[in-house]
Order: C-alpha cells, then sequence, then structure tokens
C-alpha cells in the first residue's frame, strides 16, 4: 500500500490558523525605526550569546552568566519588540490577531513577518540590536537578591545550541559566557524544588521529515538535556523577578496557576505507591517528580497521572487592585511571561511594563490600556495552538499506521483503564502515544494489537492482550 505525503495544510484550513500578513503590516516590518533609541545604554561590549534549537532565526533571548565571589550576575538581554512595533499601527493589530507563533511540522506561521522577528528584531549573532538588558544578582543558594531592566544596545557573539552546550558542558569546554550556567543551573533546580515547583517529564511528540517514512514523516520524543533545562532556568528566572517587580508596584500581566487539588495529589501519590514508589511522610510532590527515573516504566505511568496537579492556568492583568490569585502554582512563585516577545504577543507589553518600573518611569498608555484585553487573546491563542499541535501528531500517527492494523507492538503502559477511560499506551518503536482497550497494569511493559485507524477521526486504537 502507498501511502500518499502528509499535506499539515488540511490542519491550518481545519483550525483557521492565520495566513499571510496585509501589506500593510509587512510594510510595517519592514526595518522599523527604533522609537526609543535616544534613551538607550550601550552594552555591546557584553558578550551575549543564544542557546535555541538547531536552524532557528526568531531569537528572543541572549544570556551572559558571570560567577562572583557571593554568587552570579545574570545578563540577559531580550528582543525589544514594543519599540520597534508602533501602536495602534497595522503590525500590531495584525499582532493581537494572532497571539502568538504557531508551529506545525512543515514551518512556522509567525507572530510578526520574518524581515523583523528572522531579521531586524532578531539578536542574531554579529549585529547590533535594541534590547531590554536585564541585570539580575543572585546568592551563593541561587537566590535572587536584585534585579532590574533597561532599554540597551547589545550584540550576541555567537548562535549555540541545546546539543552542542550539553557537549561542551560534558567535555568542560563551554563558552566563556556560559561557563557557569551548569552550576548556575543546578542551584536553581534544587531552588525549584524547595519552592514546590512541579516539573512534568512526560515524553513530547515531536513530527520530525523522514524520507523512509510513510507520508515522508515520523514521530520522534524530543530529548531533553541537563542544557535544556539550565537553560529554562535563566528564563523562569527572569519571569519570577518580571512577576514580583509587577506585584510590587501594583501594575502587570502574570501567568497563574491555582495550587493542585488535594484530591489530585492523592491520586498521584496512591499511584506512585502502588507502583513501588517510595513517598515519605512530607515530602513535596515536586521532589517526588525530580527523583524519579525517567528511563522507567513506573515514571512514566506517575508522569501521566501528574498533569491533573497543573489545571487552571490563566493570565491576570491587573492596574492598581491585585488579582485575587497572584502565583503560578507550577513554578512556586508570581511569574510573569517577558522572555520571548518575537513569538508571544503578551511579552511585548509585560517587558514594557518591566522597563517603566525599573526605569521610575509611567508605563505608556499603549501598553496600560492593552493590558485588559491580553488575558482573553492569550486564552484563545494558546488553546489553537495546543489544538493545531495536537492535531498535527495525530495526523501522522494515523498515517504512519494506516496499513499496520494486525500488528502487535511492545508498549508502557502509561495509564490503566480508569472508569469510563480507557488505558493509554506509548509505543517506543513508533513513539506514539493511544488509548487501548482493555485492563493492562499501570507502569508494566506489555504487548498490544493494533485494531483500529481512522483517518477522518485521526485516531488509533490498540488492544490488550495482544
Amino acid at each position: 500500500m502507498t501511502v500518499p505525503g502528509i499535506d499539515f495544510g488540511t490542519i491550518r484550513t481545519e483550525f483557521d490558523v492565520p495566513g499571510a500578513f496585509s501589506a500593510a503590516a509587512r510594510s510595517a516590518a519592514e526595518n522599523p525605526p527604533d522609537r526609543c533609541a535616544s534613551s538607550r545604554v550601550d552594552a555591546t561590549d557584553l558578550a551575549l550569546v543564544t542557546i535555541d534549537p538547531p536552524g532557528s532565526m526568531d531569537l528572543d533571548q541572549a544570556v551572559h552568566l558571570e560567577r562572583t565571589e557571593t554568587g552570579f550576575v545574570v545578563h540577559y538581554a531580550i528582543a525589544d519588540v514594543g519599540a520597534v512595533v508602533e501602536p495602534g499601527g497595522p503590525l500590531d493589530v495584525e499582532t493581537r490577531r494572532r497571539g502568538q507563533t504557531f508551529y506545525l511540522p512543515d514551518g512556522s506561521v509567525p507572530l510578526h513577518p520574518r524581515t523583523l522577528s528572522e531579521g531586524s528584531a532578531s539578536l542574531l549573532p554579529d549585529v547590533v540590536r535594541p534590547a531590554a538588558l536585564w541585570r539580575i544578582e543572585i546568592d551563593d543558594r541561587g537566590e535572587p537578591t536584585s534585579w532590574g531592566v533597561a532599554r540597551s544596545l547589545v550584540k550576541s557573539v555567537a548562535r549555540l545550541d541545546y546539543s552542542t552546550v550539553q557537549r561542551d558542558a560534558d567535555n568542560n569546554s563551554l563558552h566563556p559566557s556560559i561557563a557557569a550556567l551548569p552550576e548556575f543551573g543546578r542551584l536553581r533546580t534544587a531552588s525549584a524544588i524547595e519552592r514546590g515547583a512541579v516539573e512534568l517529564k512526560l515524553p513530547e511528540q515531536s513530527v520530525v521529515r523522514d524520507a523512509a517514512s510513510a507520508g515522508g514523516w515520523r514521530i520522534e520524543l524530543e530529548p531533553r538535556t541537563e542544557a535544556d533545562g539550565w537553560n529554562a532556568e535563566v528564563s523562569l528566572l527572569t519571569g519570577m523577578c518580571a512577576g514580583r517587580m509587577m506585584l510590587q508596584a501594583g501594575i502587570g500581566l502574570l501567568r497563574t496557576l491555582p495550587p493542585a487539588e488535594r484530591s489530585a495529589v492523592d491520586v498521584l501519590r496512591k499511584t506512585a505507591l502502588a507502583l513501588g514508589i517510595d513517598w515519605p511522610a512530607g515530602a513535596s510532590v515536586g521532589r517526588i517528580l525530580a527523583g524519579l527515573d525517567p528511563t522507567l516504566p513506573s515514571t512514566m505511568a506517575v508522569m501521566s497521572v501528574a498533569p491533573s496537579l497543573l489545571r487552571g492556568a490563566d493570565y491576570a492583568a491587573f492596574d492598581g487592585e491585585l488579582p485575587e490569585l497572584t502565583i503560578h502554582a507550577g513554578i512556586g512563585a508570581p511569574y510573569a511571561h517577558v522572555t520571548a516577545p518575537l513569538r508571544r504577543l503578551s511579552d511585548r507589553f509585560s517587558t514594557e511594563v518591566c522597563l517603566s518600573i525599573s526605569a521610575g518611569t509611567a508605563v505608556p498608555d499603549w501598553a496600560r490600556t492593552a493590558l485588559p484585553d491580553l488575558p482573553a487573546i492569550m486564552r484563545g491563542s494558546d488553546s489553537l495552538a495546543n489544538k493545531v499541535d495536537r492535531a498535527c501528531v495525530d495526523l501522522t500517527e494515523t498515517t504512519l499506521l494506516a496499513d499496520r492494523t494486525g500488528e502487535v507492538f511492545d508498549a508502557v503502559v502509561m495509564r490503566a483503564k480508569d472508569g469510563k477511560r480507557a488505558a493509554e499506551v506509548f509505543l517506543p518503536s513508533v513513539a506514539v502515544i493511544a488509548r487501548c482497550l482493555g485492563t493492562p497494569d499501570d507502569g508494566t511493559r506489555v504487548k498490544v494489537r493494533l485494531s483500529a485507524v481512522d483517518a477522518d477521526k485521526r485516531t488509533v486504537e490498540f488492544t490488550f492482550p495482544a
């Protein structure tokens, strides 16, 4: 049987993913002037580096870490999108319609035209760029002691990727600008556990090109190295400082998450104990999850239950009266998105708020008046991004397995049958996660048979025992 190539255009059409930019928006993105050029500090002598996936061109962040006698100094440059997008102009209007960059296997749908997001505003190496430059001092326990952000001119000296950073860390040959990254990252990870932060280690499916596979694509699990986590801690630290600034000033936009319900924690603990995982009295969920071996089937089973702890994520805009919920329970602290303005709309406005707070000036009207609208925009945008991502994976799964009904596969049971919900299994050989009829036990290795593939509904189903 010959399987036709996968057309992800059907996903774009089904979910009405934004298409081409208007001529006016494209024109506005062509070499836009820096509206804040006169207020910038020259920081081009700071040897910043970027760390992104290979081939990325929309580079929002550049970092420089310095070890001191008392801790660390973190410099984190963020593309200053607020200074190059005219408030109320055609590009501003268009980005509010999009909300964020959408990523599909055959190409992204950017928040901004590529001439800006991958060109004039991107922190590409060896070119001077306008940026919001954070300076954060942390002590030898990894805790922030002071922070601020100012409009600056910066120049990245190197474009690195996660695998290269991990390799260099393993070989003790990291770029001098991030030589302290492993120590910093481990301290911040330990701090997260102490705060009660919860990190999930579920396998993330990614659709990649593969000429030898059915439809020209295959699914693989995205590798998550230690370097990924270290780099993420820089962004998380910055967002936490931003959140604290906003709360102290009484204005901003927080990313929030309510504490997990007691019943969800009880279910997770019951699952862990049933799988032979020790859960000492008083141990936090975050500490238990952080200590699990990601290679064990039991870990996958526990992690598949853990997302129930992280329900209710939202955005809270405020100007004067503080919101009822001010923390992000998954992070264990107040938190704001400020580090990806090329790819996420809210960060442009949040960064502007922090720049004003740090400078002791009034938040510009264009940013202040936008705050109440941003939660709804970002909720809708996040929902669409999640649906598109899931649909692309589902379409690839059904294409890969279209002519394999009846085959038997090795699988790991991620979740046993629970009430009306079928069991869920993970198939390492094809990186597929799917429902399974029958009653296999949590966290066990089993053989399952592919019993149904529905291309129209983009679903696959397995049966146990095989």
